[in-house]
């Protein structure tokens, strides 16, 4: 496989290609081609300031300068009137970057970034995971999609523009962050602490199951993806692969025509693959030319399932015949495109400048896909992290003992309750597990058992035979194999 190396020195923000269906980097029309034509560009021109607009922005410019107590940074506030018009929008996926951001956001279009492996984007000024990206720091901490980061270690991120608070997360390779997670069902903020690494990006993976049952992995869609997938499948192809699982389960999104380019390999030719609506209403139809699969196929998805990763499996669903498998998807339903050279200084406005439809014309924001198979992973795999600060003992009751239950009775050992009341066959069940690992058995959970469950949980929840969604998914095409050779 073709990997590429980075150094992550800072959380990947949704000004990255993953949170968002981008365009490109540089221009509309450059980079929509044949997806839509020229129609929307047409009504991106840019008519300019209107005189009294220009004097009111130019005068308080002069006023601040003039007038403020301290020495100010010219482009600093000619940047945060940018910013300023792009918060306006209220659109998360609409904004500013400046240079050195924009620089970045260039090596994410390519297949590259740096960060610790959590896509996010800004919320009503919160700060959202839309997913994180397999095998990253991240994800190894169970950090997950729909997750709103509170604060990087103690400075909080409310209220902050989205580069703002990237800019607290970053930091060089080997050091801490810790982030305190609001998550959805539990009633206190969850704290991790996450040890910054490289990320290694590799967007497509490939392997063969049993009865010639193929799995492949799509785990972003940047520039190269189309081409790796293209070699995987053919490669699938060429062992004699009876039937496809593709998985887009925390894939976050990425660049429309690849993910086109892929989809067409599934879609016969002429069938709608993605509609794409403008401000007036307009629709541009992109249909497929290429041709279908005498195999059958299914698609896994999950919350973390975003933009790209919708209209491939909508397209599937709908104009292929593939069963979509696991959660309802993020619910990403926008087209971002990039301008860089119309600034001139190197740095670049996100626009969002449309809306896409599936095949059918429905327009999944805010409401995400839903499967056509509902299968929920086990509960253990969105257990959240245990405080270590404290040592769990007999008698207590707490949401951090209910973690650990869920934790030992994921791993086998049956402390015959997941309720937060650490009782007798739950002290019973640390002391197995503490012999197990080789620690004091002490019944108690102290920080160094807690970290012992926790590092023997992230094996369990990485190895196939616990993967529900993933298992399903491959029963499916067996199932569908078998009822068409009987059928010959």
């Amino acid at each position: 496989m073709l990997k590429k190396s980075t150094a992550a020195f800072m959380i990947v923000a949704a000004l990255l290609c993953g949170s968002l269906l981008t365009l490109g980097v540089t221009g509309y029309v450059q980079v929509f081609g044949q997806a839509a034509g020229e129609g929307l560009a047409t009504a991106l021109q840019n008519t300019g300031l209107q005189e009294k607009e220009s004097k009111k922005l130019g005068t308080a410019l002069s006023l601040i300068e003039s007038n403020y107590y301290e020495k100010v940074d010219r482009e600093k506030l000619v940047d945060g009137a940018v910013n300023g018009m792009m918060e306006a929008l209220g659109d998360p996926y609409s904004n500013y970057m400046g240079k050195e951001t924009a620089a970045r956001f260039e090596e994410s279009i390519e297949g590259s970034f740096s960060g610790i492996g959590a896509e996010v984007s800004s919320d009503n000024g919160k700060v959202v995971v839309v997913s994180p990206i397999k095998g990253s720091p991240a994800d190894k901490a169970g950090i997950q999609a729909k997750d709103v980061i509170l604060s990087v270690n103690g400075e909080s991120l409310e209220g902050l523009e989205l580069n703002e608070a990237v800019a607290k997360i970053r930091g060089p390779k080997g050091s801490k962050a810790t982030l305190k997670i609001q998550r959805a069902g539990t009633a206190e903020p969850l704290q991790f602490v996450i040890t910054r690494d490289d990320v290694r990006l590799e967007t497509v993976y490939g392997t063969m199951e049993k009865d010639k049952v193929g799995v492949i992995e799509v785990t972003q869609f940047s520039q190269n993806t189309a081409e790796r997938f293209k070699e995987e499948l053919g490669k699938l192809e060429s062992q004699g692969m009876k039937g496809l699982v593709i998985d887009v389960r925390n894939d976050p999104g990425g660049v429309l025509p690849v993910v086109i380019e892929m989809v067409e390999q599934f879609v016969p030719s002429g069938k709608t693959i993605v509609q794409v609506e403008d401000k007036n209403k307009r629709r541009e139809v992109s249909t497929s030319k290429g041709s279908s699969k005498k195999y059958p196929v299914v698609v896994l998805m999950n919350k973390g399932s975003a933009s790209a990763s919708e209209i491939m499996a909508g397209a599937l669903q709908q104009s292929a015949g593939a069963k979509l498998i696991g959660e309802n998807s993020f619910g990403k339903g926008t087209v971002q495109t990039s301008f860089e050279e119309q600034l001139g200084d190197g740095s670049l406005l996100k626009i969002t400048i449309a809306k896409w439809l599936t095949p059918d014309g429905t327009w999944i924001h805010g409401k995400g896909i839903k499967p056509d198979i509902a299968v929920a992973q086990p509960d253990y795999f969105s257990v959240a992290p245990i405080n270590k600060s404290v040592t769990l003992q007999y008698n207590m009751n707490n949401a951090d003992v209910k973690s650990a239950q869920t934790m030992l009775s994921g791993l086998g050992y049956k402390p015959g309750r997941k309720d937060g009341y650490f009782d007798a066959a739950t002290k019973e069940a640390v002391q197995k597990f503490q012999s197990k690992a080789k620690l004091k058995v002490t019944g108690s959970i102290d920080a160094k058992t807690a970290e012992a469950l926790e590092q023997a949980l992230i094996k369990a929840i990485q190895d196939p035979a616990n993967d529900n969604q993933r298992n399903r998914g491959i029963a499916e095409i067996q199932k569908e194999i078998k009822a068409s050779s009987s059928n010959k």
